[in-house]
């Protein structure tokens, strides 16, 4: 159970984003927002709140991650069609994936250097430039 603290916290956290705070916002923002970053996808955090015993559907929590992304409280990590994470770490950086175990590693903006882009097509500008790094196992 959460403190109250925490869930003024939370609720407040909520509100400065432009996002009104229910019961299972709260409870999605409280397993997000612990004061530790994150890479998630919409099953675990699920899994996390319905150990927590909260009834919160899956429909549910892929709405709220959407809308803590278009809020600017997440960042959204495609790796495929069919794999994406939330970020809870927003700053700018990069990552390394391992598709071993599924996991994704931050990497610093300033180790990653891009030398040249080409320029968008016109009507569009360039909003920012995701590196994913992929790794596979070293042979022994």
């Amino acid at each position: 159970m959460r403190n109250p603290r925490q869930n003024d916290r939370l609720k407040a956290l909520l509100q400065a984003a432009g996002i009104r705070s229910t019961r299972q916002r709260v409870a999605l923002a409280a397993i997000l927002f612990d004061g530790t970053h994150k890479h998630v996808t919409a099953e675990q955090v699920h899994a996390a709140v319905r150990k927590g015993k909260s009834p919160v559907s899956l429909a549910t929590v892929y709405n709220t991650l959407h809308q803590y992304t278009t809020a600017g409280l997440l960042h959204e990590v495609v790796i495929s069609s069919s794999r994406v994470y939330f970020d809870t770490n927003t700053g700018e950086h990069h990552h390394f994936f391992d598709d071993a175990d599924g996991k994704l590693y931050d990497i610093p903006a300033d180790s990653v250097r891009i030398s040249r882009l080409p320029p968008p097509p016109p009507g569009r500008k360039l909003e920012r430039v995701d590196v994913i790094v992929r790794l596979v196992a070293t042979k022994s």
